[in-house]
């Protein structure tokens, strides 16, 4: 591609003499250890490293070089947000696939992806070929790949939107990451929809304040040409006054919103509830329980509504959604106890979770839990009170460390447990799984909280194999009466 071409729409406050607006561009990176011979290479602003350490040595190989600040380099294109600027080189690298799609973008503290999946999938079921991209999984036309971030980079997200279209998708459902939207990985797209789920204490090892946090999300909205927010969550309720653009409100616990829910009834295997909208009164029933997935249910109903969706076909395909990986995920009800595997890994998250299973669990509730290592540790404690006002025993473990003692991380959580707490501390997770599923009783239900859908433990550097859902299947297996 041209350079002109791939900088359609970018501010440029100069560019170095060296530089033909007619050469051609293979490709664009922003990371210099990869082959930059035929690139426009971007210096990007990082929280450990900063872009322009390389540019100087980029230079030589790649073809241009975008900076925000001056290098002194022949080749360099000066721009006054350089991440902007990349995103949206990405964007005009791809053809700006955003444009041909409907996007839906989904931010928050939790939900995120139960909703995006939600939406993905009652689109496709009425119909409107639409692809996924999510913390598990992108998804689209009966492919599926891994994700390794929520959002991914600007660069593999266009990507991923340019194959998505080529492949016949008209809309994306996506999660919006506060951290993408703090670092402008969405730069250049525009969305149909954008929804807020809630805001909770998470991420302030890079955000620092609730008040940044919230910001960062709320950048979203000035995005996206229509919102729907959760009114029952109090950022939800600041956004309605603070935000612009038009919106439908959604409510589990009130009534004054577009989209209200009325008769709650919650069991293990799911909720049912009667949609109240204006003068429309809808059955609904949804496959996972929880106060918190009649919220979720309520938003992918508004989006899929503004998605020209009928009551009919929403209420036929919420029933059939199914589960979802790694959320509320009931892995095992056969043996008189239940076993439940959830990714809630904020204080609360893991405090609906509980609060929502306590409600259906009529004989004790155990809690399996850690908290990720080079993050948040001001959660920690808070994890651990949320755990002991709701589950009757607690196991304390790892969850994905990082470079951080494990046992650190636990002593941390142990800081929040009222006296009297019944817990103990197995910090090799495989081997507290094993003592919960192994001593539960009739009528228990095993909790296992804070992975989710992951297949992979983190430990120092290293990536090790560990999915427990498959661990608990396993443990079953070998426990099985002979027949």
């Amino acid at each position: 591609m041209k350079l002109s071409n791939l900088l359609a729409g970018i501010p440029v406050t100069s560019m170095g003499d060296s530089i033909p607006l007619e050469i051609e561009i293979e490709t664009v990176r922003s990371d210099s250890r990869e082959k930059l011979e035929g690139s426009l290479f971007a210096c990007i602003p990082g929280t450990r490293q900063d872009g322009h350490e390389f540019a100087k040595e980029a230079s030589g190989r790649a073809a241009a070089v975008l900076v925000e600040r001056d290098v002194g380099l022949p080749n360099q294109i000066l721009t006054p947000n350089v991440r902007e600027a990349y995103a949206r080189v990405c964007g005009n690298f791809f053809g700006n696939p955003g444009r041909d799609l409907s996007l839906i973008a989904v931010t928050g503290t939790n939900g995120k992806t139960s909703v995006a999946t939600i939406i993905h999938r009652l689109l496709n079921q009425a119909g409107i070929r639409a692809g996924l991209i999510s913390t598990i999984q992108a998804e689209y036309g009966g492919k599926a790949f891994p994700m390794e971030r929520t959002t991914p980079d600007a660069f593999p997200l266009q990507r991923l939107l340019a194959q998505m279209r080529d492949a016949g998708m008209t809309a994306v459902a996506l999660e919006a990451s506060s951290h993408a939207l703090d670092q402008e990985r969405l730069g250049g797209l525009r969305f149909t929809v954008g929804v807020f789920t809630n805001l909770t204490q998470d991420h302030l090892d890079y955000h620092r304040t609730m008040e940044a946090y919230y910001q960062a999300k709320k950048k979203l909205f000035s995005m996206t040409d229509f919102g729907v927010l959760n009114l029952d969550d109090p950022f939800g309720q600041r956004l309605a006054e603070e935000i612009t653009i038009p919106y439908a409100g959604c409510t589990a616990e009130g009534e004054k919103a577009e989209y209200a829910a009325e008769g709650i009834s919650c069991g293990m295997q799911g909720v049912r509830f009667t949609l109240v909208n204006g003068p429309v009164r809808c059955p609904m029933e949804f496959g996972i329980p929880g106060v918190y997935s009649v919220q979720n249910a309520l938003a992918a109903i508004a989006v899929c509504r503004r998605m020209g969706l009928s009551f009919g076909r929403i209420r036929a395909g919420l029933r059939e959604v199914g589960s979802i990986p790694g959320r509320s995920e009931l892995l095992a009800s056969e043996r008189g106890f239940q076993v439940l595997c959830d990714y809630a890994h904020t204080p609360d998250g893991l405090e609906n979770l509980l609060k929502s299973v306590r409600a259906v669990t009529h004989g004790r509730l155990t809690l399996v839990f850690g908290c990720g290592g080079d993050r948040d540790a001001g959660k920690r404690p808070l994890m651990g009170r949320a755990a002991a006002c709701y589950a009757d025993r607690l196991i304390l473990t790892s969850d994905n460390p990082r470079t951080e003692d494990p046992m650190e991380i636990l002593r941390q959580i142990e800081a929040g447990l009222p006296e009297g707490t019944d817990y103990r501390v197995i910090c090799d997770r495989a081997e507290a799984i094993r003592a919960a599923v192994l001593q539960a009783e009739p009528g228990e239900t095993v909790i296992l909280a804070g992975k989710g859908h992951e297949q992979v433990q983190i430990l120092g550097n290293r990536q090790i194999a560990f999915d427990e859902r498959a661990l608990v299947r396993q443990i079953l297996r070998e426990t099985a009466p002979r027949a």
